[in-house]
């Protein structure tokens, strides 16, 4: 609900936080050469990741092979890193397409990776709007930075890099 009730910015979050340098600020955990990682400002549960292409799109056809590709690798990398951390007993990994399709924000396409554990409500709260959180974003930020770290970081676009600069041609 928080989500929902908040103003929304007019820019796209997903293009202008990692053309910020202030990737503690903006939860950014991993910056590869597509896509990166940040964490959920909203979360459904603790340790909830997203993995978003720097390339301002909607749909999975939009997608170039090399993003498709480190989509999926990314998405590996949190579920490695979720698991070596969090230790959670399962992980749901999703892309919800299009706001029929469950997207807070649909016209830029991400990857959710959400740790669970058994016997957890968080996904699907059970309860008024109850959920239990129990750590805060910067703590888990700050556990999970240095494992997104040991894998080394592939050649990323520079802070404030357009599409344009990405090789990203039309964003149509």
């Amino acid at each position: 609900m928080d989500f929902i009730r908040t103003p929304k910015p007019d820019d796209c979050i997903f293009c202008s936080k990692p053309a910020d340098t202030r990737d503690e600020e903006n939860l950014v955990l991993f910056r590869g050469r597509t896509c990166f990682v940040l964490m959920n400002l909203y979360p459904y549960s603790n340790g909830h990741l997203m993995v978003a292409t720097y390339r301002h799109v909607a749909s999975l056809e939009d997608l170039t092979a090399e993003e498709q590709g480190d989509l999926m690798a990314l998405t590996t990398l949190c579920a490695k890193s979720l698991r070596a951390t969090m230790h959670p007993d399962g992980l749901n990994c999703g892309l919800n397409l299009g706001r029929a399709g469950g997207a807070g924000i649909d016209d830029h396409l991400h990857m959710h990776v959400v740790p669970r554990w058994i016997g957890d409500v968080n996904f699907m709260s059970t309860i008024s709007s109850s959920k239990v959180i129990v750590q805060h974003l910067r703590e888990t930020y700050r556990e999970l930075l240095p494992v997104f770290a040991a894998q080394g970081r592939p050649p990323a676009p520079e802070p404030g890099a357009t599409p344009a600069d990405l090789g990203a041609g039309s964003q149509e």
